[in-house]
């Protein structure tokens, strides 16, 4: 609806959202893996620089549009796992797990893996808890998957049930 919304302007818009995620993560101590049409895939050595990179794009997303830039909703599923490292590129179980997860949950939200809440440990920032939203099995994966909502200021915080499909 956006790209329709938006015609020859979409483009512009894409950038700077690729921007605030690249910028972010990179500052977050990320690695930029890759950008792929509306995609964006980074990888971070510790799981509280990853959650901090989602918590800083999300609230700049919903602050840009409360000044009266275009509104965009990300959507952001992290995982904790150990990704095979093969010509610059992830591969592995982790990769597809933190994939189904994005895919799961909805513009503006933050979901995580019951293995990030386990990296994670005490280490959440002060205001920042994790929501369960249950137990699921993820297309593709051999097991089910406990997930979770990261709930915080200025995020949102209602959703429709987690889009997934069997």
């Amino acid at each position: 609806a956006l790209l329709h919304r938006l015609g020859d302007h979409y483009g512009d818009l894409l950038e700077r959202v690729r921007a605030l995620l690249r910028d972010t993560a990179v500052g977050s101590g990320g690695h930029v893996v890759e950008t792929r049409a509306d995609e964006f895939f980074a990888v971070f050595e510790r799981p509280a620089a990853a959650l901090r990179m989602a918590l800083t794009a999300q609230r700049e997303l919903r602050t840009r549009a409360s000044t009266g830039d275009e509104e965009v909703r990300v959507r952001v599923g992290i995982h904790s796992g150990y990704p095979t490292l093969a010509k610059g590129n992830y591969l592995g179980m982790a990769v597809h797990t933190a994939a189904r997860i994005c895919g799961a949950s909805h513009g503006g939200q933050i979901v995580v893996s019951g293995d990030f809440r386990t990296a994670i440990g005490a280490h959440l920032p002060n205001g920042v808890r994790l929501r369960k939203l249950g137990t699921y099995a993820l297309r593709g994966l051999p097991d089910e998957v406990d997930l979770y909502q990261v709930a915080a200021k200025g995020l949102l915080a209602r959703f429709p049930p987690l889009r997934i499909s069997l």
